[in-house]
């Protein structure tokens, strides 16, 4: 009875102490740039790094990650900036990494004479979380 006692209060201890340790969602907001450039255009143009709401990596990838690729492609093109440009999309959890790599990127262009590059302002153009189906 004795040994009935105290495994059973052990057995309530580890139930009480394995609730409270359940993994809890640790997930990071995602930062997101863009960079559109064409072969046949001396023209680049860079996003601002912004945060994509409700959006969490899956296995260190971007879920989606060609939608917004082609949500700036479409924007370029129907503003008629561009024609068949690539567009590329930066992402991290840590903001001042990207941030980092964009002003890397953006100086690499900057150094290029017959490139001229173009930002496009948050205001003006914004990645939108793609519509689940």
């Amino acid at each position: 009875m004795k040994y009935i006692k105290g495994f059973s209060v052990l057995v309530v201890a580890l139930v009480l102490c394995s609730a409270f340790t359940m993994k809890k969602d640790k997930s990071k907001p995602v930062y997101v740039f863009g960079v559109a450039a064409s072969f046949t255009d001396t023209v680049v143009y860079f996003t601002d790094v912004q945060l994509l709401d409700s959006v969490r990596l899956k296995d260190s990838f971007l879920p989606d990650r060609s939608s917004y690729s082609n949500q700036l492609e479409n924007y370029i093109e129907e503003n008629q900036l561009q024609q068949n440009s690539t567009c590329m999309i930066y992402f991290s959890e840590n903001q001042n990494k990207l941030e980092k790599e964009f002003v890397k990127l953006y100086n690499k262009y900057v150094k290029v004479e017959k490139l001229k590059v173009e930002k496009l302002a948050k205001d003006k153009f914004r990645f939108m979380k793609p519509k689940e189906e």
